[in-house]
């Protein structure tokens, strides 16, 4: 099987998706700088998890470090790269843009020179629906235009696809950027919603609900959107023998960029209502005004990656809140 190097193993996606690969027989290497940004005994356990597989091996380093993945990854030979590492969270931009300035432009730059060196069969990485922005006309399309970013996180992640189409165009680069919609489910980061929603109604403390809960995401269960990053492994982007009805295929490069999301707008009270549900417990609400930097709604045309692999997420956003907090009340004994 293939040999497939994956950023950010000790996260909650990238835990995910090496998670599978390992199962399909694929041989992984995780990469991962195990940050402080939240609770790193999560992380570990995790990683600890993937590290009972014989397929795993594993790299504790930062991605800014001048030539460590480089080093890594010529010994290790992907014949794929997937980038999901990066300093993550829409809130904590505002606080410490300086994270993700290293991390998500310098990290990033050192993952595509990599794949540059190693010419990688395909080159995946992270974007996220923040790039859309201030854009209000929904479903979100990979066409639309995304030149509106409100935070830096999201500038980070736009500047990460104009980097890689430039690489995809001057070297001949197969890329694939997919761009998540609020991920969610067991073993997610405590800083989202779901995670602190949870926490909130089980330990009886009010739980922040900003714009007083008139707000949509497009909720996406997190072994959803795995199986997404899995399909469009092989959804390898070319020349126009490889577009398919609504593509993004570039006209200059071998790169497009794929919605991967639930196509289903939920209303945020209808999410912690579901959470409530679960748990038997009503939440202490705090009612707040919008946030700097945060967006109404979001909500994924996702017919790209349909097209491009067959497959479309569908979990519910009911049964996947359900399988969280039955994770939370074993994980935390509640």
């Amino acid at each position: 099987m293939k040999r497939v190097l994956v950023t950010g193993t000790a996260g909650f996606i990238g835990f995910y998706l090496a998670r599978l690969l390992l199962e399909e027989g694929f041989v992984v290497h995780g990469y991962d700088a195990i940050t402080d940004y939240y609770d790193v005994t999560l992380k570990e356990r995790r990683n600890q998890m993937l590290l009972q597989s014989p397929g795993y091996s594993f790299t504790h380093a930062t991605l800014e470090e001048n030539g460590t993945f480089d080093r890594v990854a010529a010994e290790f030979a992907p014949d794929i790269i997937v980038h999901l590492a990066g300093q993550a969270g829409v809130r904590y931009s505002l606080e410490n843009p300086r994270a993700y300035l290293d991390s998500n432009l310098v990290g990033t730059f050192n993952v595509m020179e990599a794949a540059r060196q190693l010419q990688v069969e395909h080159l995946l990485m992270a974007s996220t629906s923040s790039v859309y922005g201030a854009n209000e006309e929904m479903p979100f399309r990979e066409t639309d235009k995304a030149d509106t970013q409100l935070t830096f996180y999201a500038a980070t992640k736009k500047a990460n696809e104009s980097m890689a189409h430039s690489y995809a165009h001057l070297w001949n680069i197969p890329t694939t950027m997919f761009r998540f919609f609020t991920v969610y489910g067991p073993w997610g980061r405590p800083d989202m919603a779901l995670f602190k929603f949870t926490k909130g109604i089980f330990e009886g403390t009010p739980i922040d609900i900003y714009n007083h809960g008139d707000m949509y995401r497009d909720f996406t269960y997190v072994e959803d959107l795995v199986r997404g990053i899995r399909l469009l492994m092989d959804a390898v982007p070319g020349g126009p023998e490889t577009a398919v009805e609504g593509d993004t295929l570039s006209p200059a490069a071998p790169y497009r960029v794929v919605n991967i999301g639930n196509s289903d707008k939920v209303r945020l009270m209808d999410f912690i209502e579901a959470i409530e549900a679960e748990t038997g417990i009503s939440a202490k609400r705090n009612y707040m005004e919008m946030q700097k930097g945060d967006v109404f709604a979001t909500w994924a045309d996702a017919s790209l990656l349909r097209n491009l692999t067959g497959y479309a997420p569908k979990t519910d956003v009911r049964d996947g809140v359900a399988k969280f907090v039955k994770w939370y009340r074993d994980y935390y004994r509640v």
